[in-house]
This record gives structure tokens, sequence and C-alpha cells, in this order.
């Protein structure tokens, strides 16, 4: 009796957790508190350049150099966040923290406005500004650090957060997984147009002071939602160090590279899987077979009587390996990321906005140059649900797929985009060059209607819909699972690539050109230039990022999915009777 009784509470503690999958219950607080944290951070950050040299004194190159440097080591910064919260913390703990020090580091800059003893004394047009003493300039580089810690934190988990509420394993949850990178990507885009127009205005046209203090104040709602829904989010918890596992792999395939790999590797491989890991039991794949080495069986390699190698840096399982060859596989298709944002950019539509006629129609008010990115978003905002309520139902119809179409092919889309949208950007600039330049005296200001940018800008929307959304939701389902946060810190890893890469494409170009007989392609003034050769350039080099891709697409096996040989190969085993 006693010992039936042991049997029961052994069996009672073995059982596997049950999830509690909310789902679209928990949206309103992660939702809420994502569009209210971006409206915080974006609603601060957009404007920051021109409160660095208005209200701090600092010159454009210091401020821009300073702004720089923030965002650069923001995006790093994620992969340290990302290895902290798969390893220690998890992502409820992370985001949390997180969100408290973004909270506090727009609380510590808005107070560099608000106080005069936190920045220099305003000077009057033609005076000699007084620059940041060292306790202002400390102060303000202390709300920095903070904001670098939170968006370290945020950036690469809140995406995988919202993820874990729905159930990956049933129809509704994989669906609301679908939708909800939809919806993500459309909340980061409505803070922006909100804040690129609200709160800029303000910022700029009322008070600084308000200005700032509004965004900390959306940050403040947003740790309230965070903190409110805790009881129903699901919360999943680390297991280790997901890098150490990979490491081991690399390093133990190195020390069996003279192995021969057995003739049948599925069969005969160290095949070992945790069984409380969160990550999913993986099949055989044939790609990068150099990896498989590391689960070969010496006879001096000792296995633990619960499974386990005593040595995990002279044995990895299988499932080690598969796990590390799915992160190898990522690598080829995200080096297309740099390429795509440099087409999707347009960095110099603001210039070309300057030098266009910015009436609204046959009105006196004119449209702000830096406005007019606005339109790419509202492209966004307005193609989103399309595409979620009407285009994949219908593809889903048609495809009998999930998403309605595959990942990799509207990551497809969204890079052919930017073809299509840099060709477009180049006619448009020729016209407002020729038109400018056709007048009997030539003007700085084409007559041509800044309306005419806005097709470009919609078609950059209409991109970013496609692959910006959908590098997204790549990354969270091909990585393994308990990597799932460094999958966020890749897309913005290859955003702060693309950055790095474009100023040393428009370096090259302007130094190039510089003494070519069609003149400087880029100078400051656009109507002296060839900004339309640069567009033919990005058009370009967004068409052999496009072929590239197309390889790698068509070479790529997504996470779960058998190589048919090996997979023909174990069915016909499964139903040879001799075979054993």
């Amino acid at each position: 009796m006693e010992k039936n009784e042991q049997e029961s509470v052994k069996m009672e503690d073995e059982e596997p957790e049950r999830i509690n999958y909310r789902g679209i219950k928990a949206m309103p607080f992660i939702i809420g508190n994502e569009t209210f944290e971006k409206l915080g951070a974006i609603g601060t950050l957009s404007n920051l350049q021109v409160y660095l040299t208005t209200v701090f004194n600092m010159s454009r190159i210091s401020a821009t150099t300073l702004l720089n440097v923030f965002n650069g080591t923001t995006n790093i910064a994620t992969l340290l966040g990302a290895y902290l919260c798969d390893t220690y913390f998890g992502r409820y703990k992370t985001l949390g923290f997180a969100s408290i020090a973004s909270l506090f580091g727009l609380l510590v800059i808005t107070l560099t406005a608000a106080f005069k003893n936190l920045h220099p004394p305003q000077c009057a047009p033609g005076e000699r500004c007084i620059g940041p003493d060292a306790g202002q300039m400390a102060f303000l580089l202390f709300g920095f650090g903070l904001l670098v810690v939170g968006a370290g934190g945020i950036r690469p988990c809140n995406l995988a957060f919202g993820v874990d509420q729905f159930n990956p394993n049933t129809e509704s949850g994989k669906r609301g997984i679908d939708s909800f990178f939809n919806w993500y990507y459309f909340t980061i885009t409505f803070a922006q147009i909100v804040s690129l127009t609200l709160v800029v205005y303000v910022q700029s046209n009322v008070s600084w002071s308000i200005g700032l203090g509004i965004p900390t104040i959306f940050m403040f709602v947003s740790c309230l939602l965070f903190f409110v829904g805790t009881n129903i989010y699901v919360k999943v918890r680390p297991e280790g160090s997901p890098m150490t596992s990979l490491v081991q792999v690399m390093v133990v395939a190195v020390k069996k590279r003279r192995l021969e790999l057995p003739r049948q590797p599925w069969l005969s491989l160290f095949n070992y899987v945790p069984p409380k890991s969160i990550n999913s039991k993986l099949p055989y794949t044939e790609q990068f077979s150099f990896l498989d080495k590391a689960a070969i069986i010496r006879p001096e390699d000792q296995i633990k009587p619960d499974g386990t190698a005593v040595d995990p840096w002279n044995l990895c399982s299988m499932q080690q390996v598969e796990e590390a060859k799915c992160v190898v596989r990522l690598i080829p298709i995200s080096l297309t990321s740099i390429l795509y944002h440099i087409g999707v950019q347009q960095q110099y539509i603001v210039f070309q906005a300057l030098q266009s006629d910015r009436h609204l129609g046959n009105t006196g008010f004119q449209i702000p140059a830096a406005s007019y990115v606005v339109f790419a978003m509202l492209g966004l905002t307005v193609w989103v649900p399309v595409y979620d309520r009407l285009i994949v139902p219908l593809a889903r119809r048609i495809t009998k797929k999930e998403g309605g179409i595959t990942i990799l092919q509207r990551m497809g889309v969204g890079l052919f985009i930017t073809i299509i949208e840099s060709l477009v950007g180049a006619f448009v600039e020729e016209r407002r060059r020729t038109l400018a330049l056709a007048r009997p005296e030539p003007v700085a200001v084409s007559p041509m209607s800044g309306m005419w940018l806005v097709p470009q800008l919609a078609l950059g929307g209409l991109a970013e819909a496609f692959n910006a959304i959908g590098q997204l939701e790549f990354y969270y389902k091909q990585f393994p699972e308990n990597m799932r946060s460094f999958g966020g810190a890749f897309f913005f890893c290859g955003n702060a690539a693309s950055s790095y890469v474009y100023s040393f494409l428009i370096s090259v170009v302007h130094r190039t050109t510089e003494g070519a007989s069609t003149g400087n392609w880029l100078p400051e003034d656009l109507n002296k230039g060839r900004l339309d050769y640069f567009y033919y350039l990005i058009a370009a080099l967004c068409a052999l990022n496009f072929c590239y891709f197309l390889v790698c697409a068509h070479w790529y096996r997504y996470k779960g999915s058998e190589d048919s040989s090996v997979a023909v190969e174990m069915e016909a085993k499964k139903h040879d009777p001799h075979s054993a």
C-alpha cells in the first residue's frame, strides 16, 4: 500500500506542469504595454537631436555623434539582454526590470529640461553659447545609460513574451501567433506616427518640459499595464545558457573532425533529449553534416545512467547538433536584412522634400519636411489590417498554409518591393531636379509637388509590412525555443549593421564621384548632384540582395522539417520486417 502511494506521488511529481494559455485575454495588457512603451521611447528619441542642439547648446556634429553612439550601443545591448534573459532571468523579469529602467531614464532626461540647473543657460541668436558643464553632461549621460539598459532588455524580449501567451499546439494558438506579429509591428508604427506629429509638435512649439514629460507619462502607463497583468501571463522559465550548448557542438565537432560519419547517422549518433526541455525535438537533417561528428560515440565517451553524457565537451547529443544547425542555417538569411534596411530607409527623403513644393494643395500650409516619413508609416498601418483580416484568410484557403504564404515568401516580397521603391525614387528625383533646372533661372526649390514623394514612401511602408514583420516572425519561429530572445536581438543587430554599411556606402559614393565628370552625386544642394543615380545604385544592390535571398531560401530548411531522402529511408525501414 505504501509502495503504491509512493509511486503515485512520484508520478505526480514527474507530471509536466499544465500551462494555462490566456492568448487574446493577455493581449490588452501586452499590446497596451507595447504601445505606451513605444510612445514613450520614440516620443523622447525622435526629436532628441534638436533638444541637444537647442537646449544643451551642443553642435550638430556632437549631437549627431552622441546619438549615433547611443543608437549603436542600444542595438548591441540587445544581445546582452537576450543572453541574460534566456540564461538567467526569463522574459517576464527581464521586461519588468528593463521597463522600470526605461521609465527612470525618460524621467532623468525630462528633468534636464524642467530644471535650469540641469542644462546650460539659453543663448540668444548671435551670442556665444555656453555648453553643458561636467555635472550636467554626466546627468544627461546617466539618463542615456538607463535607456540603453531598458532598450537592451525590452527590444529582444517583448515580442517573444507576447507570443509566449499563445498555445503553439492548437490551431487557434497558431493563428493568434501569426496575427500577433502583424499587430505588434502595427503598434510600433502607430506610436511612431503619434510621436512624429503630436509629441514633436509639443516639444518644438509649446515646451520641452511638457514635450518630454508626455512620453514619460506614457512609459509610466506602460509599466502599470505590464504589472497589472502579472497573474495571467505565461512565464517561460530559462534553462541555462543556450550559448554553451552551441559552443560545445562547435568544439566537439572540431575535436572529432577526423572521425568518419556512420552510414545512417540518425540511427547511430548519440540521441538524448532532456525530458523537461522547452525545446521541440528536432529530426535529423543532412545539412552541415560536419557538425554531426560531435554526436559520434567513441569507446572512451561515457554515458550516465540517466542517459546524459559524462563530459558534454567530448560528446554532444544529436538534438544539440540539430539546434546548432538551426542557428547556423539562419545566418545567410539574416544577412539579407542589411541591404533591405538600406533600400527601405530612404535617408535623403527629407532633403528631397526641402527642395520640393511642400504646400498642401492650393493652401498656404506647408508640410514639414521631417513629417514626410509619416506617409510610409501610414502605408504600413493601412496595409497590416487588410493583410491580416482579408489577404491571409483568402490565401489560407488557397494554399492551405497557416500564414497564407510561407515566412520566406513574405520576406521575399518585401525585398522585391525595395527594388521597385528605389526605382520609383530615382524617377521622381530625376523629375524634381529637371523641373528645378528647367527654369530660365534655376531655383533651389523645385516646383514639383512634394506629394510626388508619397508613392515611394508608401512602397517603403508596404515593404516593411512584408519583410520587417516577416523577419520578426522568422527569427522567433526558427531559433530554438530557449533562444527566442536572441531572435529579437538579431533583428535589431541587422538594423544596426545596415546603418554602418549605409554610412560607408555614402562615404564611398562621395569620394568616388567628387572628381567624376557627372559631379558629386550627393552634394549639399541636390540640384547640383545626381541623387537619382544613387537611387539606381541602391536598386541594383537590392536586386542583387533579392537574387541572393532566392538562393538562400531555396537552400533553407525550416526548423523541424526532415530531409526528404532521410524521411523516405526511415519510412522504408519502418515497414521492412527485416530491418530490426
